[in-house]
């Protein structure tokens, strides 16, 4: 399976433009140059930040980095969407406008998303099912409501 990766502190590459971030993916791909054009133009706008294609990651707030996260994440058209702690280091406003984007993606494209999160918020803001981990072993799994009436969130 496909599977792209959103980390929490961004892991962009501060040498290489927005554009560029975007773009490695699909070089380490051997994706063609036109081909790689088209498809990072089609995924910043879809994050909206095209506005930033030329800018450095230093330029960027949380937020905007975050995009260019999930904008690199999806370039290779992942059917499974891994965010690992993706919105702990925003702050509440950015937080639910990236989950907004984010719900918006596997709504769109169908994307199976995968979120590591001890925010009970975000788990109730974008999560279908639950699985609850402690110390490594499966606790319980179920929808958010069930979840929530055994008192994991």
């Amino acid at each position: 399976r496909n599977i792209g990766m959103i980390f929490q502190h961004f892991n962009l590459l501060t040498s290489r433009t927005v554009f560029k971030n975007v773009a490695f993916p699909l070089e380490l791909n051997k994706t063609s140059q036109a081909d790689i054009e088209e498809r990072v133009i089609e995924l910043l706008k879809l994050v909206g930040i095209e506005n930033k294609a030329q800018d450095y990651p230093s330029k960027l707030s949380g937020g905007q980095k975050q995009r260019v996260a999930i904008a690199r994440a999806l370039a290779n058209n992942p059917n499974i969407l891994l965010c690992d702690e993706a919105t702990s280091a925003l702050d509440p406003a950015t937080t639910h406008s990236i989950l907004s984007l984010l719900k918006e993606i596997n709504e769109k494209f169908n994307i199976t998303i995968l979120l590591i999160t001890h925010e009970p918020d975000v788990v109730r803001k974008i999560c279908d099912e639950v699985v609850v981990l402690s110390e490594g072993r499966l606790v319980d799994k179920g929808i958010v409501a069930e979840i929530e009436a055994a008192g994991y969130i």
